[in-house]
């Protein structure tokens, strides 16, 4: 078994913002495709939005910091 070395702290950082980009996108879709009429259908297309605007808020979160961590730092910085 080969040993594959582990993928740099902002890479698994960047995958995950991806992810939660891709999850906001497909929530979005989701509730935009939504036939369903009335107050309770308007509260969970509301509910959705919420979410994904959170996943989107969550993947600006994670690039911030792959960008911090990828910054280059004096040497005895911690």
């Amino acid at each position: 078994m080969t040993d594959a070395p582990a993928p740099a702290p902002a890479d698994g950082l960047r995958a995950h913002s991806a992810a939660l980009r891709s999850h906001a996108e497909r929530l979005r879709r989701a509730a935009g495709d939504l036939r369903w009429q009335g107050p309770r259908a308007d509260a969970l297309r509301a509910e959705v939005a919420g979410l994904a605007d959170r996943c989107a808020t969550a993947a600006g979160g994670f690039d911030l910091a792959a960008a911090q961590l990828a910054e280059p730092r004096p040497p005895g910085t911690p």
